[in-house]
């Protein structure tokens, strides 16, 4: 039986203003500025608020079921160690971390990813487990600009404006 502390980020989604997604040498922060997020480094892009919903609504809410291992030497196995994982981290107003996940590809299992968690404040035993997600969601943590935004749409003209270009 799953409870809220089975959910991946238990803490206030309201209190994140930065993610950071690094996957091998590829990275992309995405930052809150007032209510809009932003590609941190483009000013081409507008951001795709699908792909920040998916991240709150899909990525944040996956459960973390069944621990797979308990051992710091399987991790490169389930693909969560520090050089083949895919990180998250999700830092508050003041650049804390308040959440720091590393999720990994099942080779067999398409279904579901492997997690681990690198908060401070876990107690070292659950800091070595690697966790199965109920779901997989890895795909939702990509670090394509254009995954994450698109170039704005050219305003369209309104009839008047039209009118008054004389057209």
């Amino acid at each position: 039986n799953l409870t809220k502390k089975d959910v991946l980020f238990s803490g206030k989604k309201s209190d994140i203003v930065k993610i950071l997604i690094q996957s091998g040498e590829n990275a992309i922060q995405i930052e809150k500025q007032d209510t809009t997020w932003n590609i941190a480094g483009s000013d081409t892009l507008v951001i795709r608020q699908n792909r920040v919903d998916d991240l709150f609504d899909k990525v944040l809410e996956v459960k973390r079921t069944t621990i797979r291992s308990k051992k710091e030497s399987n991790w490169i196995n389930y693909s969560v160690d520090d050089s083949t994982g895919t990180h998250l981290v999700l830092l508050d107003i003041s650049d804390n971390t308040i959440g720091y996940y590393v999720f990994g590809r099942s080779k067999s299992d398409w279904a579901h990813n492997f997690v681990r968690l690198r908060n401070e404040n876990e107690n070292k035993d659950v800091l070595k487990n690697v966790y199965e997600t109920s779901e997989s969601v890895i795909h939702y943590l990509n670090t394509s600009e254009t995954y994450w935004g698109e170039k704005p749409k050219e305003p369209e003209l309104n009839s008047t404006e039209i009118d008054s270009l004389g057209v």
